[in-house]
């Protein structure tokens, strides 16, 4: 049970009681007004000092039957009282009052986040995806519904919820209508597949990666919408092998992927016609490399025609992916230069 059931839980428990020792209250009101004709101002300051239990004496005389009723009254107000007690008590020292204020923190820090993205399942593989978004200094929010590796994600810096990633109400609460990109990476296929259905039916605009453990699942990922659909064990077999093939190489493209301490990087850029003002010109004419030093190594045009090492004679067009090589300042003055400020994909929402 999350903290925001507990809360609830808690809530209710404490309404219920407090309803009840108001029904004991109206109950003893009532009856000193009605059986006992008394005033309803001096009924209900009977009731009151009979249910706080303080010792003072009767307001009127009392019949056998009212004395009798007050005893079952006094045992009623201890009763809801001691309940109400026991549930305030136990919300203290379970913190839920704490976590409740926490909860509330984090939902206000995500309700701030806009173009961010959303990691469900922090297992092996989304610790390693989260590592990889702190070093990039990139915005996201973790779901998981595991209560410890919410604690671990927290521990570590993350902002994290817990909740069931497959669910729309918990998508919208880490904000999938705002976010630029989701990344399912849940235990099973199944999990994956409905997170993807219910991000891409909240924010059809959101890019949707998931992990796959089989090439079934990639088809029926694919064909739920997702965008790149990832499988660790095939994935991982290719590296293993190149590793094993072109060590160096694997050495290098390591380097300019991952980790925190690289020299040089990967990106792309998308050049959108309203605001590149390189498009309709040649390489050379842009002298991108000179005024830079960043290596464009790829061009993907709008039909998907890929140009690798592309020439100075080649000309860049509108809604062309530029796939880029440099340090971090080369690619931030690449990226002034074609007016591009973020990946291509964010460009579309």
């Amino acid at each position: 049970m999350n903290t925001e059931q507990n809360y609830q839980r808690l809530q209710t428990q404490l309404l219920v009681g407090i309803a009840g020792l108001g029904g004991v209250f109206l109950l003893g009101t009532v009856w000193y007004a009605t059986f006992e004709g008394w005033s309803w101002i001096d009924a209900a300051y009977m009731t009151t000092i009979t249910l706080a239990t303080v010792g003072f004496g009767e307001t009127h005389p009392l019949g056998q039957s009212s004395r009798l009723f007050t005893i079952a009254l006094i045992f009623l107000g201890v009763f809801n009282i001691g309940y109400i007690v026991n549930r305030f008590t136990e919300a203290l020292i379970q913190g839920y009052f704490q976590d409740r204020l926490r909860y509330r923190q984090r939902q206000r820090l995500i309700e701030t986040l806009k173009h961010h993205y959303i990691l469900c399942g922090y297992g092996r593989m989304g610790h390693q995806i989260a590592l990889e978004f702190a070093a990039e200094n990139i915005p996201f929010v973790i779901v998981d519904l595991q209560p410890e590796a919410i604690a671990e994600a927290e521990e570590s810096g993350f902002i994290a919820m817990q909740g069931d990633a497959t669910l729309d109400d918990c998508l919208l609460a880490a904000g999938v209508e705002r976010a630029n990109c989701l990344l399912a990476s849940l235990q099973s296929d199944a999990e994956n597949l409905y997170t993807v259905l219910s991000a891409k039916t909240l924010n059809p605009k959101v890019r949707a990666i998931a992990r796959a453990n089989n090439e079934e699942a990639i088809k029926k990922l694919r064909r739920a919408g997702a965008d790149a659909v990832v499988s660790p064990y095939i994935t991982g077999g290719r590296r293993l092998a190149a590793a094993a093939l072109r060590p160096r190489v694997m050495d290098f493209v390591d380097g300019i992927i991952t980790g925190t301490n690289r020299s040089f990087y990967l990106d792309e850029f998308f050049l959108e016609e309203t605001l590149c003002p390189c498009i309709g010109k040649t390489l050379s004419e842009t002298n991108l490399r000179g005024k830079t030093g960043a290596l464009v190594l790829a061009i993907r045009r709008a039909d998907g025609t890929l140009i690798g090492g592309p020439m100075g004679d080649t000309y860049l067009y509108a809604e062309d992916l530029l796939i880029c090589m440099g340090t971090a300042e080369q690619l931030r003055q690449l990226s002034h230069l074609l007016a591009v400020s973020r990946p291509y994909w964010l460009h579309q929402n």
